[in-house]
Order: C-alpha cells, then sequence, then structure tokens
C-alpha cells in the first residue's frame, strides 16, 4: 500500500525543479501578451455546478466530467473548460455593460477520459475572452494575440488554421439535414474520421451533389486565393456569409503583420457545440494535437441570461512546453 501511494493516479503527474522553472516562464511569456492587449486577469472556481457543462450549453460530454455532490445534494464537476465559467462570470457581474469586456486566465482543467493517447487528464491553460465584440476585428485581435503569445514563448514553427463553422451549418441547412445527422456528421468530421462520415451520409440517404460537396468540404485545406472555389461549392447566404466573414479577417491579418502564420481549414470543427462563426487551432512540430485553440461563441451568454457575442482561446501549457523540447526552443 505505502509503494502505492507514491505514485499519482493515471493521467496526472509532478512537475519540479527546472521543468517547473520553465513552465513557470512559458505561462509568464503568454501572461505579457495577453495583458498588453489589454485583457485583465479574473480567476474562477475550480468545480462549478453541473449546469454550467451541460450538453445544452455544448460543452464536455458528461461521461468525461468529473462528478461530486457537495452537502446539498448538487451535483458538480471539475471544470473541464474555462469558457462557459467566463461567460458565467460575464452574465453575472456584467449583465448591463455593453462595452468589450476582456478577461485572462489561467488554471487547471479535468478531463475524464479513458482514451489518454499520451494525453494528460489534468493539465493548465491559459487563455483570453472578448465580449461584447461581434465585429471581423475582434476576430483578428484574437488571433493576432495567439500568434503574438507563441512567437514570445519562443515557438517558430507553427500555423493559426482558421475555419468557419457557419459554411458547414449552411451547407447542412442547404442539403436538408436534420439536426442529429449533423451533430452525427460534425463528429465524424471533428475526429477526422472520413470513411465514418462517408458511412453516415449514406446511411442517412444525403442525395448528390450535396454528399460529395460535404466529404469535399470536410478535408478541405484551402488558401486565400482559393477561397473562391469554396465560394463555388455553395449556394446558401449562410455558407457565403461565411466566406465573406473570412476574407474580411484576412484583410484584417494582413494589418497587423500575421498573414506568414495563417491557413484555412473550412473542415475544421469543434466537439464543443458553442461555437457559432470563426474558430481557429495552432499547430506546431513535436505535438500531435493543437497547442491553441479557440474561436466565436454569440449565443453561449445567453444561456446565462446575457446577450452578447464572444470570441476567445485557451492555450494549453503542457503541449507548448513539450513542442519547445521537442524544437530546442527558448522562450526569448
Amino acid at each position: 500500500m505505502s509503494k502505492k501511494l507514491l505514485h499519482t493516479p493515471e493521467g496526472v503527474r509532478d512537475i519540479y525543479g527546472k521543468e517547473y522553472a520553465r513552465k513557470l516562464q512559458v505561462e509568464q511569456k503568454i501572461h505579457e501578451i495577453i495583458f498588453s492587449y489589454g485583457f485583465e486577469d479574473i480567476q474562477t472556481p475550480t468545480f462549478e455546478y453541473f449546469d454550467v457543462f451541460s450538453r445544452e450549453i455544448g460543452t464536455t460530454p458528461s461521461k468525461e466530467l468529473y462528478k461530486f455532490f457537495d452537502k446539498e445534494g448538487n451535483t458538480l464537476v471539475l471544470r473541464p473548460d474555462f469558457t462557459p465559467s467566463m461567460a458565467r462570470c460575464a452574465a453575472k457581474y456584467f449583465m448591463e455593460d455593453q462595452d468589450p469586456i476582456r478577461f485572462g486566465y489561467m488554471g487547471n482543467t479535468f478531463t475524464n477520459t479513458s482514451n489518454l493517447q499520451g494525453k494528460l487528464k489534468e493539465v493548465t491553460q491559459m487563455g483570453a475572452e472578448l465580449i461584447n465584440d461581434a465585429s471581423v476585428e475582434a476576430d483578428a485581435e484574437m488571433i493576432s494575440l495567439v500568434i503574438e503569445a507563441l512567437k514570445n514563448t519562443g515557438l517558430k514553427r507553427f500555423q493559426v488554421a482558421i475555419g468557419q463553422v457557419e459554411y458547414f451549418k449552411g451547407l447542412c441547412q442547404e442539403a436538408g439535414l436534420d439536426e442529429e445527422t449533423e451533430y452525427d456528421l460534425r463528429s465524424c468530421i471533428s475526429g477526422k474520421n472520413f470513411f465514418a462520415a462517408q458511412e453516415l451520409l449514406e446511411e442517412r440517404n444525403v442525395q448528390e451533389p450535396y454528399r460529395s460537396v460535404l466529404l469535399k468540404v470536410a478535408d478541405m485545406f484551402v488558401s486565400m486565393t482559393s477561397l473562391g472555389e469554396a465560394r463555388k461549392l455553395v449556394h446558401n447566404e449562410r455558407s457565403l456569409a461565411a466566406i465573406d466573414r473570412l476574407e474580411q479577417l484576412y484583410e484584417v491579418l494582413k494589418l497587423y503583420g500575421v498573414e506568414e502564420y495563417v491557413s484555412f481549414d473550412l473542415g475544421m470543427l469543434s466537439k464543443y457545440n458553442y461555437y457559432t462563426g470563426v474558430i481557429f487551432k495552432a499547430y506546431t512540430y513535436g505535438v500531435g494535437d493543437a497547442v491553441v485553440k479557440g474561436g466565436r461563441y454569440d449565443n453561449l451568454l445567453h444561456q446565462f441570461g446575457k446577450e452578447a457575442p464572444a470570441i476567445g482561446f485557451m492555450a494549453v501549457i503542457d503541449d507548448i512546453m513539450e513542442a519547445l523540447d521537442c524544437q530546442r526552443a527558448e522562450p526569448p
């Protein structure tokens, strides 16, 4: 028994010595950029009511949450994700505010998954949320912030892929897909399981040409110049407006001087249902998953009683450190 107690449970680990010193340095470098963009620090509880992360709100599946009860019998969960907590705070403390609200945060998140594949169940995340701003300038501000933050950690070889959820949703609507089929198809595409997506479309009797177009979009990495080709695939206002938004976004990103770090992926979707428009992920060498994820969630605050557009991102500090080690890079 005493030998067993010396080990941590599966999916968590101790960090100490030089590694912990480097982690603190990386956190400081990201915080410098978040602070320089005018974001104020906020701290939310490590656990919240279960309903804050419910399926209706569109966050982590219930089976992946660490759940427990308080003495009154309320179901509580360790936070798997910061964004719903940020939305709750904005609704609670800034209900009447119409000016842009900028939150910056850092803390650990917890995901109870058995499919680890080298991932930890407890990771440190840093991020920022910009609330009460629906403009394309806000989209560009957040993506520029991500790029500058990653550069400040010492990473040089990375790319931010940008997608648009509305392009996919408009195409599903045009194809006449019901809500369940759209949800299942999104799960297949977000997991990059294209064979499952093809099988699903055949089972649900989705007709041509929509079946082929949906499968093509599922794996559509495009350059700025080829967004015109994506425009030709659709005939609905929702998807066309999504392309317009991406073109406007690219023009603002050029003003920031970060366009060399940007690419487009119209097949990019998320397991989080709350994303409504532009979404983005940052990839770098040495890590199998995105080190930063973010996007626009204009309807999420409605779940907490506040009507407000918002966009945000989160960076996984543990993955950024892994990338820095692999690339033998150091913070400047």
